[in-house]
């Protein structure tokens, strides 16, 4: 069983930065590279709330397709999804996976 302070202390000895939200005080923010994702404590450790996006201020931006291409959205603030981003977002979901199933 996963122990949650370990899963952090790993997350954030690999570059992660870590914060805490009021909107959402059953859970943990994990930030890199302008990428963001929630985490929450589970009886099998740290699971992501949702989806990771881009961190858009205090908000998230989930990436959706509009107008035929695609954008991370937050309510009515748009940012352009681009190569960058998408390719950030993508090492992000991979490294963030790798350190939460991974054992001690």
């Amino acid at each position: 069983m996963p122990d949650p302070a370990e899963q952090l202390q790993r997350i954030y000895l690999a570059g992660f930065e870590l914060q805490t939200f009021e909107r959402y005080p059953q859970s943990v923010g994990v930030i890199r590279d302008g990428c963001i994702a929630l985490l929450r404590s589970t009886p099998a450790g740290l699971q992501v709330i949702g989806s990771p996006g881009w961190r858009m201020g205090e908000v998230m931006g989930v990436l959706v397709e509009k107008d035929g291409r695609e954008v991370f959205q937050a309510k009515t603030e748009i940012v352009e999804a681009t190569p960058e981003r998408l390719e950030a977002l993508r090492n992000f979901k991979l490294d963030l996976e790798q350190l939460l199933t991974a054992t001690a």
